[in-house]
């Protein structure tokens, strides 16, 4: 529902129509968690809400990231959430600019292990336009950070694309490649189901570190020595570089708008993401703000391949 004739031409805003909510279990905590997606007003952007710490809020921005190398982790006044990066991909390739996200615990539920539930959960809200000109991020200027052989950039650009590049010492992932330009028809036919993945070697080391307590082959691709162990096996042939472009847009939300630019990552991680971000918004004279006109191909949406159960509440 549009609230102003006055922005016609121009993209608006947009939150939610009504509350949803799904359950699961953390793929890290191993915690069961209640999640409740809800309609927020212009302006207010993308804000966890810890219900049950008294409705802490953490906001989805560069300056609440903490350091982490196995998923994205957002902290305010003292309280975190966590493996927040399938959800946020979904919100951002739906276009969604406004959201509370309330949880009453530490972790976003891993459902499936992708965006796609999160994809589902969204169109079942529906969405609305508010009377706000929706505002992005155009980069000016080439911005790089890198660590240990490892990098990722970001490059002027008319839309927002990616190319991503892995090189795993393993032979069922080794090098893979991936070039994704955005628009909410690509990232749900091409991303939105690509699953995270983890190593069936490292599974002991990493419980003892207290992560992947609630892994498991309903929610992780788990790679074996010589087998991917799933039942099913991948659902893409190069699953594994698509679900590093998944992480790459969730993490980039953090930038608080969405970008007008070119990607390209270098066997990079959330750590990695997590720098970049906080350099562009540092670095004020490589981006400025903008308003973009209406384009309704780029739009468009799509039925999503195949069907994956959630446990939806009303």
């Amino acid at each position: 529902m549009i609230e102003g004739k006055e922005m016609v031409g121009v993209m608006l805003e947009k939150t939610i129509q009504k509350t949803v909510a799904c359950s699961g279990v953390g793929l890290h905590t191993g915690k069961q968690i209640q999640l409740r997606l809800i309609p927020a007003e212009k302006g207010q952007g993308i804000v966890f809400v810890r219900k049950d710490l008294g409705g802490i809020h953490i906001p989805a921005s560069a300056d609440h990231v903490l350091p982490s190398n196995f998923a994205t982790v957002l902290e305010a006044k003292g309280a975190t959430v966590q493996t927040v990066e399938h959800l946020l991909a979904a919100v951002s390739a739906l276009e969604i600019d406004n959201l509370l996200i309330e949880l009453d615990g530490p972790e976003v539920p891993a459902l499936d292990g992708s965006a796609f539930p999160f994809v589902s959960l969204l169109q079942k809200a529906g969405w609305i336009e508010q009377n706000k000109k929706r505002a992005f991020i155009e980069i000016l200027k080439p911005v790089t950070v890198s660590e240990n052989g490892k990098s990722v950039s970001i490059y002027p650009g008319s839309a927002f694309e990616v190319a991503c590049h892995i090189d795993f010492d393993h032979p069922l992932i080794a090098k893979q490649s991936y070039r994704y330009w955005h628009s909410r028809s690509a990232f749900i036919g091409e991303l939105s189901s690509a699953r995270t993945f983890g190593f069936l070697k490292d599974y002991t080391s990493l419980k003892a570190k207290g992560l992947a307590l609630g892994g498991s082959l309903d929610n992780t691709i788990v790679v074996g020595t010589d087998e991917i162990l799933n039942e099913n096996g991948l659902r893409y042939s190069d699953e594994f570089v698509r679900h590093k472009v998944l992480d790459l847009i969730g993490d980039f939300v953090m930038l608080g708008k969405p970008v007008l630019g070119r990607i390209e990552a270098h066997c990079s991680g959330h750590n990695l993401h997590a720098q970049l971000v906080k350099t562009i918004v540092e670095n004020k004279k490589a981006w400025r703000i903008v308003d973009r006109p209406v384009d309704d191909s780029a739009s468009m949406l799509c039925q999503p391949p195949y069907q994956v159960a959630l446990q939806l509440t009303a």
